[in-house]
C-alpha cells in the first residue's frame, strides 16, 4: 500500500525544538513490520492514531497522527507530534 505523509511545519519545528524528533524521520515507524498502532481518541471528530516503533533498528518513537484512506488506495498520514517512547 502507498503510503504519503504530511504535516504542519510549523508544527514539525515546535516538534523538533520540544523533542528533538523531524517528522521526516518519524515516518521511518511506518516502514517497521512489528510497529503498533491503534486509535489513541477521537479530537474534533478526527480519529488520532498513535504507532509505536523501531526506526533504523536503533530508535523506538511514539508517533501520534491521522490517517486518511484516499480513493487510489492509497493511505494519506498527517503526522501531530513524535517523540522518543519511554
Amino acid at each position: 500500500m502507498m503510503l504519503r505523509f504530511i504535516w504542519d511545519p510549523v508544527k514539525a519545528a515546535s516538534n523538533l525544538r520540544k523533542h528533538r524528533v523531524t517528522f521526516a524521520i518519524a515516518t521511518r515507524v511506518f516502514a517497521d513490520p512489528y510497529a503498533l498502532m491503534e486509535q489513541d481518541r477521537i479530537e474534533g471528530g478526527e480519529r488520532r492514531w498513535l504507532t509505536v516503533g523501531l526506526v533504523d533498528g536503533l530508535l523506538v518513537l511514539a508517533v501520534a497522527c491521522t490517517v486518511t484512506d484516499e480513493e487510489d488506495g492509497s493511505e494519506t498520514i498527517r503526522i501531530i507530534s513524535a517523540r522518543v517512547a519511554d
